[in-house]
């Protein structure tokens, strides 16, 4: 989970660089985004937070990944 702390922040003060975020997502696999968004939907739990970086911050991560695979599901429909 090392890999998910450290995706789609920018410099300064833990801000998250969105636009960074959501290219990183669209790059990855299904596999990769389905573990990614397990991984972070596991950080936004109680027991599952053990950094530094604000909680929000996971829950910010584990809903770009969820309209990720949201839009790569409509695509799929819509190629049937």
């Amino acid at each position: 989970m090392a890999g998910l702390n450290s995706v789609g922040f920018s410099n300064s003060e833990n801000e998250i660089d969105l636009e960074g975020l959501r290219t990183r997502l669209r790059e990855m696999s299904d596999a990769e985004l389905l573990r990614y968004g397990r991984a972070a939907k596991s950080m936004c739990s109680p027991d599952g937070y053990l950094g530094e970086a604000p909680r929000q911050t996971f829950v910010i991560q584990l809903a770009e990944a969820r309209a990720e695979l949201e839009r790569r599901n409509a695509e799929k429909e819509h190629k049937r």
